[in-house]
């Protein structure tokens, strides 16, 4: 439970004003001083990410962000970070201090949860300083708010307990990574290139969670290096059912797998459980669209030291410069944000996703569809310059058949 990546937790962000005790009451929940509490407005000045277990939820993570409030020009920016973990939230949690008045900005926040369709839960904190009643609240901003005091403890077990039932109406499952396309038994090929970029000792989190999820399914796992595919697929050749490699590698063993063993990559597999394929691929159909001096972003959702020959920025623009034959503009992002305005982007190019969350991938790929900007993500861009896309979505009906259309 603890070893769960924060990406495949339920994100529970605690939103308000400066001092309405956000911290206090993350520490109150956990039962632990782990975010910093002041008198001082404005002591969480960035979103504040803290992985634990809330039972009987189970592993979450609770994200303290700046006041809704914050003021000045840093204020500003503060709150434009706060509003951004709306993208990555499962289940929000507005807390009001009981001495609350003027509520325009509980208001505000109030309509761009419910328009995002996140789950609302209303606090009151600071009950021990007074009796006033709460019903003006409820009444004001139409929420049954659950009144609390995070520094004497009381109303919290009625949070938390809150907190699980209403978790019990949101669907915080992923789809399974490969689970649902194998049978017991089947044997799964997986080719991990160990390279100058392969960090030392391990597996990156891609290989490892789609290797969980074969075992999970009770498929059968054969893991070996691009040089050993062809001796491995001799030994094994009628028994493997699929290849799946990093998409770098699909120029070097294309040839190598038979036409009758499936072959696909870990960063396609993403494309559909961590965003939306199908939308994934009709942006690749469009490199080929991109003029001269078109701007294209590059995103990635870690910040990996880069090495020369880096996916994101060496091979990913020179690709693309090859295929639309073209001299195209690039702009990098990385981490958890991406820039607000993507009205300049002609094309954005996303990494699979592994380190954000699926609510917040998707949130990514909506805001390309509004602004009508085609995305695609690594894999499905290798696979088309690598000409293996159409065979590395035999596993995806729709998605194969939008790619032919």
């Amino acid at each position: 439970m603890n070893n769960t990546p924060r990406a495949n937790r339920p994100h529970i962000a605690i939103f308000g004003r400066r001092n309405a005790g956000k911290s206090s009451l993350i520490n109150a929940i956990t039962n632990q001083d782990i975010a910093l509490v002041s008198e001082t407005k404005g002591t969480t000045t960035d979103p504040v990410y803290k992985s634990m277990e809330i039972l009987p939820l189970g592993p979450v993570v609770l994200i303290d962000t700046a006041g809704i409030d914050d003021e000045g020009e840093l204020g500003e920016l503060r709150v434009k970070k706060t509003l951004t973990v709306l993208d990555k939230t499962d289940l929000a949690i507005l807390l009001i201090d009981v001495h609350a008045e003027n509520l325009g900005f509980e208001e505000e926040i109030i309509k761009i949860i419910d328009k995002k369709g996140i789950p609302l839960i209303g606090v009151i904190n600071k009950i021990d300083l007074t009796e006033n009643e709460i019903d003006k609240y409820n009444s004001t901003l139409n929420i049954n708010f659950i009144p609390v005091s995070a520094k004497t403890g009381e109303g919290i077990t009625e949070l938390k307990n809150k907190i699980a039932k209403k978790a019990e109406n949101i669907d915080f499952e992923e789809p399974a990574i490969i689970g649902d396309l194998i049978n017991r038994f089947d044997v799964i090929l997986h080719v991990v290139p160990i390279d100058d970029a392969a960090p030392k000792g391990r597996l990156i989190l891609p290989q490892v969670q789609t290797i969980r999820d074969v075992l999970d399914h009770n498929g059968i796992n054969i893991v070996v290096q691009d040089t050993e595919l062809e001796e491995t697929i001799k030994m094994f050749r009628d028994k493997i059912k699929i290849v799946v490699t990093d998409s770098q590698a699909f120029g070097k063993i294309r040839d190598i797998v038979p036409n009758d063993i499936y072959l696909t990559s870990y960063s396609i597999l993403y494309a559909r459980y961590k965003g939306e394929l199908n939308e994934l691929v009709r942006g690749a159909k469009a490199v080929k669209s991109l003029e001269e001096n078109d701007l294209v972003l590059i995103s990635e959702s870690c910040t990996h030291h880069r090495q020369k020959g880096d996916i994101g920025r060496d091979k990913i623009p020179r690709f693309l410069q090859e295929l639309s034959n073209n001299k195209l503009n690039f702009e990098w992002s990385s981490g958890t944000t991406i820039p607000n305005d993507l009205s300049k982007y002609s094309m954005i190019v996303h990494c699979g996703g592994c380190m954000i969350n699926r609510k917040q991938m998707l949130s990514r790929i909506n805001k390309a569809k509004e602004g009508n900007i085609p995305i695609v993500n690594y894999g499905v861009f290798l696979g088309m310059k690598f000409e293996v896309l159409d065979r590395a979505l035999d596993l995806f009906p729709e998605a194969k058949e939008i790619w032919n259309k």
